[in-house]
């Protein structure tokens, strides 16, 4: 396992826009279409990640949670799939199947969409208000694979309440840890 840090794109940065394959409905959806009335939070994950696995049930349950109270989710791929199998847009699908993604789960295959974001690792998460302001970037919790710590979502739940209830976003965001985007040579 590499670990890698997020980038922490600037606060404030407005939401790289993109078309992608989404596994699920086999339709090509866009950040306009997907984004909810009161934002939108992208995540980077991957299906073969140790860290992604670590907190994949809390990750799809916070999605589907804030889905439905009016936040745009989408999780991001952007792994190269010719040296990383595991993470191809079959096994992306049954991944998300599996888990219960209520929300689209797309496909990066040009990886510009992971560039455009300065995505580094996965997770790596980033949320956007009704303007399209980058309101938080960094890490879901403390909790790593071996450190003991129980996975709660708890710095990307506050941002998230604190974006769903109209309050100012802390300025202490901690980076997200995790596998490195395996990019293409």
């Amino acid at each position: 396992m590499s670990l890698t840090s997020s980038n922490m794109l600037p606060l404030g940065a407005k939401a790289p826009k993109f078309k992608l394959f989404d596994t699920l409905s086999k339709q090509t959806k866009s950040y306009e279409v997907l984004k909810g009335t009161k934002g939108m939070l992208i995540m980077f994950i991957c299906n073969h990640c140790p860290y992604v696995l670590h907190m994949q049930d809390a990750l799809v349950a916070v999605g589907n949670k804030y889905l439905e109270l009016g936040i745009g989710v989408a999780a991001i791929s952007s792994n190269d799939v010719v040296a990383y199998p595991d993470d191809d847009p079959v096994k992306m699908e049954r991944f998300a199947m599996n888990l219960g993604f209520k929300f689209p789960y797309l496909y990066d295959e040009t990886q510009e969409v992971a560039k455009s974001y300065d995505a580094a690792c996965t997770p790596d998460f980033y949320l956007f208000d009704h303007h399209d302001d980058l309101v938080y970037r960094g890490r879901f919790d403390a909790s790593r694979p071996g450190n003991d710590t129980k996975v709660t979502g708890t710095d990307l739940i506050s941002s998230l309440e604190h974006l769903n209830s109209g309050q100012s976003q802390s300025l202490i965001q901690l980076p997200s840890m995790g596998c490195n985007i395996k990019w293409r040579s």
